[in-house]
């Protein structure tokens, strides 16, 4: 899908909570050891939220930093866009939640439920909406609790995840030099085993064989997800670039979800980029899911690797199973 309208990214914005969880703290409770962990993962420490750190909360504070960068305030935003699988409630939409919390009664809020993938897909949305003609500017958020879907007693997915939210404005612009270049999206429904919660939903709701069973926990067929990821984003690399009208070579730097350390090689290797020019922080905060493309946008940022004019390639991959890829001049 390429971007006719114009949209650029102009504001970006970050909030993790201050609680963390280091492999020494692990190695308490699991059995497990920094060592096994980092060998495997590339992750040593990462954010959890306290109990009652609200998704939303989060969501608000790095929306705020994101529109103070792009000089916006709450009452221009249009649209409220929020890529998330852990909502502080089923019922309303967080986003709803962030509108109220931001004073934006007239953003139009919309969670968007693509797992790994929510930001991109998010991005998605919000190019729709300006396509259209609906929004001049969209907050777009990526947000996730997983702390609180994660089986605490499975190590071998205890030891993955973190909490965070990333912010980014997105706005109409007439510029050329400043804009989303292409997105592309994707999923596979066959696939749906390798990554999900089984339990808790309205097909099998809480009750006490679920909790027993603690299927209302994420549940992940590691290699399965592991090859697939690999050749679903590497795919969604080379279509989004062909849309873009670029290659490889074009690439200043490839920001890919962080999952872990050697699904980050392993793409990277696929897509022919080097890893001198793919951003890497999962070491810091473990994989937040739709959170952490932003997270690592805003520390590429902050250690002079994005640059205006530069163009930066993005990739995920997430449970569904889903993917999406996107292009954009920075």
């Amino acid at each position: 899908m390429n971007s006719p309208a114009g949209v650029a990214l102009t504001g970006l914005g970050v909030a993790v909570p201050t609680k963390v969880i280091t492999n020494a703290d692990l190695e308490r409770t699991l059995d497990t050891s920094n060592d096994w962990i980092v060998s495997r993962t590339g992750i040593r420490e990462r954010h959890w939220a306290a109990p009652d750190e609200s998704l939303a909360s989060l969501c608000a504070v790095a929306a705020r930093q994101a529109m103070d960068q792009a000089g916006v305030t709450a009452t221009e935003l249009d649209a409220i866009i929020l890529g998330t699988v852990t909502p502080d409630h089923r019922l309303p939409s967080t986003s709803c939640e962030v509108q109220a919390l931001l004073g934006a009664p007239q953003a139009i809020p919309l969670d968007v439920a693509a797992a790994c993938p929510g930001w991109i897909y998010s991005l998605a949305v919000a190019e729709g909406f300006i396509a259209a003609g609906r929004a001049k500017t969209v907050l777009v958020l990526g947000a996730e609790k997983l702390s609180t879907i994660t089986d605490m007693e499975d190590r071998s997915t205890a030891i993955l995840f973190g909490d965070g939210a990333g912010a980014t404005i997105m706005q109409r612009t007439e510029r050329t030099d400043r804009r989303i270049l292409s997105i592309v999206l994707g999923a596979d429904g066959t696939l749906i085993d390798l990554l999900l919660i089984p339990g808790g939903g309205s097909l099998h709701p809480m009750s006490p064989e679920v909790i027993e069973e603690r299927s209302q926990f994420m549940k992940m067929k590691g290699r399965e997800v592991f090859k697939a990821a690999v050749v679903a984003m590497a795919n969604a690399c080379s279509e989004a670039l062909a849309e873009a009208g670029l290659t490889k070579d074009d690439v200043d730097l490839l920001v890919p979800h962080q999952a872990n350390i050697r699904i980050i090689e392993a793409t990277a290797k696929r897509t022919g980029i080097s890893m001198d020019r793919v951003m890497v922080n999962v070491d810091r905060f473990g994989n937040t899911s739709s959170a952490s493309i932003p997270i690592a946008l805003d520390q590429a940022v902050a250690e002079g690797r994005l640059r205006p004019g530069s163009v930066l390639l993005t990739v995920s991959f997430g449970a569904g199973f889903t993917w999406g890829a996107a292009v954009i001049r920075w």
